[in-house]
């Protein structure tokens, strides 16, 4: 979920937990509201680890700041520089319950979208992801937005946050709901293809809670396909189509579904014993632990050396320039394998010295 989106939550959650005003202990409402969205963001300070290269970025990510563990010391932490904050005028207790339920439903905003969280982090690098959520969701994000526009015109009363945190839980239920009516889908055309011990998945895709990727993996084979499971009829973009049109475009109705078929290595030998052996390599190890529905994206045959191109197809979304989380191994003749990470088409940057 993006970090603004976060602080929302934090602010819609603040206002339906505040007690009333006239308990002697109790916050002011704005600085309450405050608290929430920024205590709602901070878990997202751990962007910095992108500054040290991309490996760093996903090694640590949604790590130690997301975790369940360790939640108690940041609520502590935030609730101390609180009370120095505005003076001591109240105990770090009385800021420490809002932070706290802040800083959870950050963890829990992330939770439910496909890039996962190290929830008991630092004692396991385990992720968790439901998949329910893109990580950038327009209507989640409108949901909250309306629910603090309605705290802004009845301001005496809890009930419009209230309202507003149970139509954002109906709507991440209907989305769990779509997903499983996306994997049945998958599940069928698996059947019907003979592909046996099949193992499919759906991740949520931007634009509609309707689109989604439905991934079919058999072996090593992979086939995947965008979908909206609510259209009759295909999306037709023109050339004046803004970019929304034509991320939503690529998903098409279920009886017009179009399979893309992949390899986890390829399909030929010369490619598979390549893309192989790239991706026992130790310096992609950190990749390996990281994606969770990986593909050969393609294999390069020394144009100047030979590469092995590997993609993870959560983040693989159609009408975007660039897809991000697409790494490789290189190496000239025979020589030393080295790891690069894939920008474009046809840029590429060095990661190891």
């Amino acid at each position: 979920m993006d970090t603004f989106t976060h602080a929302l939550s934090g602010a819609l959650l603040a206002r339906a937990t505040a007690p009333r005003e006239d308990d002697p202990q109790a916050l002011p409402l704005r600085r309450r509201l405050l608290i929430g969205f920024i205590a709602a963001a901070t878990p997202d300070l751990d962007f910095v680890a992108g500054y040290f290269g991309p490996i760093e970025y996903l090694l640590h990510h949604r790590g130690i700041t997301h975790s369940l563990i360790l939640l108690p010391l940041w609520a502590f932490l935030l609730a101390k520089l609180s009370s120095v904050i505005w003076r001591r005028d109240r105990p770090w207790t009385t800021y420490f319950g809002i932070i706290a339920m802040c800083l959870a439903i950050h963890i829990a905003g992330d939770w439910i979208t496909s890039y996962g969280i190290m929830l008991f982090a630092p004692l396991s690098d385990a992720r968790y992801g439901l998949s329910f959520t893109f990580i950038i969701d327009l209507w989640f994000s409108g949901i909250l937005a309306a629910g603090l526009l309605a705290c802004w015109i009845w301001r005496s009363s809890p009930t419009p946050a209230i309202a507003g945190l149970a139509v954002l839980c109906a709507y991440i239920a209907f989305q769990g709901l779509e997903q499983h009516r996306a994997i049945e889908w998958g599940e069928a055309y698996a059947k019907s293809a003979g592909l046996k011990q099949a193992v499919v998945g759906a991740q949520p895709r931007p634009v509609s809670p309707f689109n989604w990727l439905v991934i079919v993996r058999s072996g090593e084979e992979v086939r995947y396909s965008f979908v909206n499971l609510a259209r009759r009829e295909a999306l037709a973009p023109g050339p004046d189509s803004g970019f929304l049109t034509r991320l939503d475009a690529a998903h098409l109705p279920l009886k017009q579904a179009q399979w893309v078929f992949g390899s986890r290595f390829g399909t030929s030998q010369s490619d598979r014993a390549m893309a192989r052996a790239a991706w026992a390599h130790p310096k992609l190890a950190f990749y390996r632990w990281f994606a969770r529905e990986p593909m050969l994206l393609r294999v390069d045959s020394g144009n100047p050396s030979s590469c092995a191109w590997f993609e993870d197809l959560r983040f693989f979304t159609p009408g975007r320039g660039a897809w991000p989380f697409r790494f490789g191994m290189c190496r000239e003749g025979g020589g030393e394998w080295r790891l690069y990470q894939l920008l474009g088409e046809n840029t590429r940057h060095r990661i190891d010295p």
